[in-house]
């Protein structure tokens, strides 16, 4: 199971074709996923009698999602994603049944307990398989997790290191991940939405370490320098915090157990501040909300104070300086983009 769709409320909602006509359902399965995450070009050898069923429980900051689904095949193109790029990580894990993905300059078959991380940013292409006919009770199964590009707080060329890889879930920190997910599922109706926020978060540290963890199988001296694996555990601190208005460099280095010197020193080493990292990941915070049409009806100045910036005219000359043009051109130029013009 390689592809997902994710609810937008902090709710559990469900996908279902009972009441789709047998002849629309490939097509209203498809569109749905499209509306919901990515769209792809898609074929099954079962499209004439199409099965596929998904429930969606939003995290608020990931969504988690478990689909059933006949096989398929699923190509998300260059096209694709310039038409639609929502910017996230989808991490795999295989019930039942076997898949395959394919990214970058890597491919991957995957059984059940297995992991992987692709990037809907990035073309590739999943398939999923069962044997024999498409019926219900021979469906591939399995956990979709979505997370955008800025929560895991890694640099990009680390996590393409490790796209498309197949891991385990079935040891080590892939099944304390697998396990947390699963029961997430399953006791949802006994957690708060204050819960499955706080759990979020959880979620995000895990695949930090399980990331971290696949990297340092990398001989390059980028991932086997402590320091820099240090700074990559605070950039995703600081990702998961970034709503906080009030996080200061200090709370910071105290949640690390060093000091607010040495933090500092660290980041110098990798060319930033620690302030000037904060403030450059909640300036893309607000490029995010500027591009998402959900967001058409929030002003420019009510989005920039959500991620702390009070000066309407300090946030046009920061916005203007890092992507080229103010926040109102930004916001134009991608609606004009998006609807051809």
């Amino acid at each position: 199971m390689m592809m997902s769709a994710g609810g937008r409320q902090m709710s559990t909602s469900m996908v279902r074709l009972d009441r789709v006509p047998v002849t629309e359902r490939f097509d209203f399965w498809w569109q749905a996923v499209a509306e919901s995450v990515v769209s792809v070009d898609a074929s099954s050898d079962h499209a004439a009698d199409f099965w596929a069923e998904m429930r969606m429980l939003d995290l608020g900051a990931v969504h988690l999602s478990k689909v059933r689904c006949v096989g398929f095949e699923a190509h998300r193109t260059e096209h694709r994603i310039r038409r639609s790029d929502p910017e996230v990580y989808q991490l795999s894990v295989i019930l039942r049944g076997r898949s395959g993905i394919r990214q970058e300059d890597r491919e991957s078959t995957l059984a059940p307990t297995d992991l992987t991380l692709y990037d809907a940013s990035r073309p590739f292409l999943a398939w999923s398989s069962t044997d024999g006919s498409g019926t219900r009770g021979n469906m591939s199964e399995g956990l979709i997790l979505q997370v955008p590009h800025d929560a895991l707080g890694f640099p990009a060329p680390l996590i393409r290191r490790v796209l498309a890889r197949r891991m385990s879930g079935r040891d080590g920190i892939g099944a304390l991940l697998c396990v947390l997910l699963r029961q997430l599922l399953e006791q949802t109706d006994h957690l708060s939405k204050a819960d499955l926020s706080r759990l979020s978060g959880i979620v995000v540290d895990l695949i930090v370490a399980l990331l971290a963890h696949e990297a340092e199988k990398d001989p390059s001296p980028f991932v086997t320098d402590p320091g820099k694996m240090l700074v990559l555990r605070i950039q995703a601190f600081i990702a998961q915090h970034l709503g906080e208005l009030d996080l200061s460099p200090a709370d910071i280095a105290a949640a690390h157990h060093i000091s607010l010197r040495h933090m500092q020193r660290l980041f110098q080493q990798e060319g930033h501040t620690v302030s000037g990292w904060i403030q450059q990941q909640r300036l893309e915070r607000c490029r995010r909300a500027l591009a998402d049409p959900q967001m058409d009806n929030l002003p420019i100045s009510v989005i920039a104070g959500r991620w702390g910036f009070v000066s309407d005219s300090h946030f046009n000359r920061l916005f203007h300086r890092t992507y080229g043009m103010p926040p109102a051109g930004y916001r134009r130029h991608l609606r004009k983009r998006a609807s051809g013009a």
